[in-house]
């Protein structure tokens, strides 16, 4: 049987390692080459008059 304390520290390491691999992940597709465009197209959104 587990103890609220083993619980909480399983919770913390994986969470922080979940969080990790999140970020790296949004990372890496925020600053992949190929997605440029598209991110340079939508910053102009704002700017358009239709």
């Amino acid at each position: 049987m587990s103890s609220y304390a083993s619980v909480a520290q399983f919770a913390q390491t994986w969470g922080l390692v979940y969080f990790f691999v999140i970020f790296a992940g949004v990372l890496a597709y925020a600053l992949w080459p190929s997605n440029r465009r598209s991110f340079d197209e939508a910053s102009r959104i704002p700017l358009r008059e239709d």
